[in-house]
């Protein structure tokens, strides 16, 4: 039998498996790709937040990194939690001397308001990883974090899209989620638009909605899809498992990445 497409994910461990590698991981196997794996960093987390976080040695990452890369190959990168400048910046040296397509979602904060990125970290991310990606996902607060752009209504994601273009991904997804109303995105390369629309779902069980979408756009993207197609495949994928979203401990649950499979059982 021949391999199904091989996507690496370069983020950091969620013990509480909602979120990050773990996340990644279901979102793969959900949507018929290989998962590979690069820890950068280990959390105790869980439904109430981040309780403690510890990133590996660049070594240790780069190589992880090398030994999935040489020996088996990508169709394409997605990366999570880097933690930190150091981190940030061997990520985008691996990721800019890799041939595939890369998903950087910039992560800063967890779902809960805790820091995963050190503030340190930030013009790194602008300077050495955005310019390798070939999209980049940003929610409204990373937007702000990164550009010292706010968005308050639909109006503003075309400002907040240029602001991100400016520091050289190929491709922007801009995540209208935190906004009222249906959740509206708008995916841009500066000069093709594509507005993305659904439903919003009564359900505060949201845990890993943003590692899940990069990594669903990552999967689309190693079987071969545009970069439209990709992130509209991602969109239906995301929405579908929020809707399915359930409790799990005494705070936020996480989305359900194998709502697929259940519906059809």
């Amino acid at each position: 039998m021949s391999a199904p497409p091989t996507v690496l994910t370069v983020a950091g461990s969620d013990s509480g498996g909602g979120a990050g590698i773990q996340a990644d991981l279901k979102t793969m196997l959900a949507l018929g790709v290989h998962g590979m794996s690069v820890i950068t960093a280990v959390t105790a987390q869980n439904s109430l937040g981040v309780q403690g976080a510890w990133e590996l040695p660049v070594d240790a990452v780069r190589a992880q990194y090398r030994s999935v890369v040489d020996d088996i190959g990508v169709q394409a990168v997605k990366t999570g939690m880097l933690a930190s400048a150091e981190l940030v910046e061997a990520v985008a040296d691996l990721i800019g001397g890799t041939d595939a397509p890369a998903v950087v979602d910039p992560v800063g904060i967890s779902k809960h308001g805790d820091a995963l990125l050190a503030a340190s970290a930030l013009d790194s991310v602008r300077t050495k990883l955005l310019p390798v990606a070939t999209v980049a996902t940003p929610n409204l607060d990373e937007v702000a974090q990164l550009t010292g752009v706010r968005v308050d209504s639909e109006d503003d994601f075309g400002r907040a899209a240029a602001a991100v273009l400016s520091y050289g991904p190929k491709w922007v997804l801009i995540k209208g989620g935190h906004l009222p109303g249906d959740a509206v995105d708008l995916l841009t390369d500066g000069s093709e638009e594509h507005w993305l629309q659904a439903p919003r779902h009564d359900n505060r069980h949201t845990h890993g909605t943003g590692c899940t979408l990069a990594s669903a756009i990552a999967s689309g993207l190693a079987k071969g899809q545009s970069v439209p197609e990709a992130v509209a495949a991602a969109k239906e994928y995301v929405t579908g498992a929020i809707a399915a979203g359930f409790a799990l401990g005494g705070g936020i649950g996480p989305v359900d990445h194998g709502w697929r499979f259940r519906a059809g059982a």
